[in-house]
């Protein structure tokens, strides 16, 4: 905007207003503190997603492994990929740790089943509870950790039977 004294036109400066920008800064205050909290919950669906998908192709090597020996992997100490087992897996993704804490395990002749593969919360990383491990349990069958293919076999020991 122009204005005219005499004739020198002069600018006359233009800027937000201390009011104006507050409106701003609240207004994006309010979008933020809506949005967080999807963010948060799209984190903890990506690492069930991620733990699930793991969990799939490991089960997937135990059957490879069972049609080329007879047999299943035997049960190894947790977080460590028993004794002929690391030629089918990566062994880093292995015992590297879950993306939903804890350490992988197999099971073999243990705990009722024959054969599993899961997640063995033994203080090492952060730990899940049943309600946790429900949602991801409603991916496989109904949603009861204590019965189905997902299931809970002891406290803290959450495994995929692959073979009853």
């Amino acid at each position: 905007m122009f204005l005219v004294m005499g004739r020198r036109p002069v600018r006359t400066p233009r800027a937000f207003t201390l009011v104006e920008i507050l409106i701003v800064v609240v207004i994006l205050g309010i979008l933020a503190a809506i949005v967080t909290p999807q963010f948060a919950g799209a984190s903890q669906q990506t690492s069930q997603a991620s733990f699930v998908t793991d969990l799939l192709n490991f089960e997937k090597a135990m059957d490879i492994y069972a049609a080329r020996t007879g047999r299943y992997p035997g049960d190894g100490s947790s977080g460590q990929v028993p004794a002929g087992f690391e030629d089918y897996v990566r062994v880093e993704g292995f015992e590297g740790g879950t993306p939903v804490g804890g350490v992988w395990d197999l099971e073999y002749n243990d705990h009722g089943v024959t054969s599993a593969v899961g997640v063995h919360f033994n203080g090492s990383g952060y730990t899940q509870d049943d309600a946790y491990m429900s949602q991801i349990d409603a991916i496989f069958d109904d949603g009861n950790v204590n019965a189905g293919r997902f299931r809970r076999l002891a406290a803290g020991r959450y495994y995929l039977v692959v073979a009853e």
